[in-house]
């Protein structure tokens, strides 16, 4: 063997000893411990979480994957719980009460008679703000989420969302709480936005698309 061959050699045994040292010395990381790169996506129930990679991509699908994966938890912990398969009309949006009996009666003096254009003009403008309510509600843009997450992909059709129960005591927020704060804690935390204002058109427009949804059900403030 000639000098060059063996230098070659010593170079080569070096470098793969220095990278076996490196591998055995550097610090295994724990299973049960969130990688560094990542974020905690906490359900709605403040129980359920998932790890969500930093680098994942912002896509709707990758947003799905993320609420399957905490759906899949808490339908595992609810096993009698059947509202997702029932909420099949995912995007059909409740129309508002029909005010046609009141054309020709009068409704105080601030309206006078009520006529056929009034009655459409509160129908229109009702429904458009449930309808803009629904489009945010189906967007994780609209909704300003990080993750790609929207709120129809735990409550499809505002399925278990009960907006005939607030104001009730919210554990999440150890407080009394309005439909709105649980809206803004839901933005929070499982869809990782930013919070709205109250006045917010978006909120004003998720309310009434959430309640809209539950139309005909009586109201029982404080039930859980």
């Amino acid at each position: 063997m000639n000098n060059s061959s063996f230098l070659a050699l010593i170079v080569l045994a070096s470098t793969l000893a220095a990278q076996a040292d490196s591998q055995s010395s550097a610090p295994q990381a724990s299973p049960a411990t969130p990688a560094s790169g990542s974020k905690t996506v906490k359900l709605c129930d403040n129980k359920t979480t998932v790890q969500v990679s930093n680098d994942a991509p912002k896509t709707r699908a990758e947003g799905q994957k993320i609420s399957d994966a905490l759906m899949a938890q808490w339908k595992a912990a609810n096993p009698d719980t059947k509202w997702v398969q029932e909420e099949v009309e995912a995007h059909q949006v409740v129309t508002p009460a029909d005010n046609s009996k009141l054309v020709g009666t009068g409704q105080s003096s601030t309206y006078g008679t009520v006529t056929q254009q009034d009655v459409q003009v509160w129908k229109n403008e009702t429904y458009k703000t449930a309808v803009y309510g629904s489009k945010v509600f189906h967007s994780g843009d609209e909704l300003g989420s990080e993750i790609a997450v929207s709120c129809d992909m735990c409550h499809p059709r505002a399925a278990n969302t009960h907006p005939e129960s607030y104001p009730k005591f919210q554990p999440q927020l150890g407080r009394v709480a309005l439909l709105r704060d649980m809206i803004n804690w839901c933005i929070e935390h499982p869809v990782r936005g930013k919070v709205l204002a109250p006045d917010d058109p978006k909120m004003r427009a998720l309310e009434a698309y959430i309640i809209a949804q539950r139309k005909g059900v009586p109201l029982d403030y404080g039930k859980r």
